[in-house]
């Protein structure tokens, strides 16, 4: 096999006329690679993105050809892959306004140019979910939103208004299946590249803890900042830290890493009903 790029958590190889996405036990936040693992977290992430691509199946295509036709060194953490031509956009839906998007908010009314209602706090639902999509920055760097019309730029009109309407289907396919399970989906981010064939087909991770804010709805209260079953726990930490938020990272205590691996565990659980 041919490593052809290492990711701030997935690595990918080449192998004949496949990819095989692995995932690692790394964690990144505010783009830069956290030098502790997280036990178990490169599985857990695969398991969860096979168990979504499978409910989505009907929705979208996606890039899976085998879960277990990977190396033996890599089982349980890699998937084998179509090759695909990737979008050079982040792909993002929210259907809740918190993180990245409640900040620009209130400094503009608006997130990735969506003019929102005034009045809006910390967590409030939206009237309907949003694109607010993001560049593609390299390893180290930091995602920047961009407007509908900046990815129109880049991407042309009938791909960029394609990109949207998937990426709204996704989240609110995905949100819906999640609340039957008592978990809302504040926002999830997806990657999308294209087949041979011209077809748009998912790639990468889905609806997973690292591409998503997943809250339980039980606790749900607008107005403050919300448990988190997804790396949010780290990206606190970090924010009281008194961390810069550039390379190099300071190491995770070991009870933010014991905490976090056990949202991911419950998630895995409550979102497919097995146990880990």
């Amino acid at each position: 096999m041919e490593l052809l790029h290492s990711g701030k958590v997935r690595d990918v190889y080449a192998e004949g006329d496949d990819l095989i996405l692995v995932a690692s036990d790394r964690v990144s936040v505010y783009d830069v690679v956290l030098p502790t693992p997280i036990p178990d977290k490169g599985k857990l992430l695969t398991a969860l993105s096979l168990w979504w691509f499978e409910q989505l199946a009907d929705l979208v295509p996606n890039h899976v050809i085998s879960a277990t036709d990977v190396p033996p060194e890599f089982a349980g953490r890699a998937i084998r892959c179509r090759r695909l031509e990737m979008v050079p956009v982040e792909c993002v839906a929210r259907g809740f306004l918190t993180g990245g998007g409640l900040k620009e908010y209130e400094n503009t009314g608006k997130v990735s140019g969506v003019e929102l209602p005034r009045g809006l706090v910390e967590a409030s639902i939206l009237p309907e979910p949003i694109f607010t999509p993001s560049t593609k920055a390299p390893v180290g760097e930091h995602d920047e939103p961009m407007t509908f019309a900046e990815v129109v730029d880049k991407v042309g009109a009938e791909t960029a208004d394609r990109l949207r309407r998937l990426t709204i289907d996704v989240y609110c396919r995905g949100a819906e299946l999640a609340a039957d399970r008592g978990i809302l989906v504040a926002d999830t981010k997806i990657e999308l590249g294209w087949a041979p064939d011209g077809t748009l087909v998912l790639g990468d991770e889905l609806l997973t803890p690292d591409s998503s804010r997943f809250w339980p709805a039980e606790s749900y209260q607008p107005g403050r900042a919300q448990f988190s079953y997804d790396k949010q726990y780290v990206r606190d930490w970090a924010a009281r830290s008194g961390w810069d938020k550039r390379s190099p990272a300071p190491e995770l205590p070991a009870d933010v890493v014991d905490a976090t691996r056990a949202r991911y565990v419950d998630v895995y659980e409550k979102l497919t009903g097995e146990r880990w």
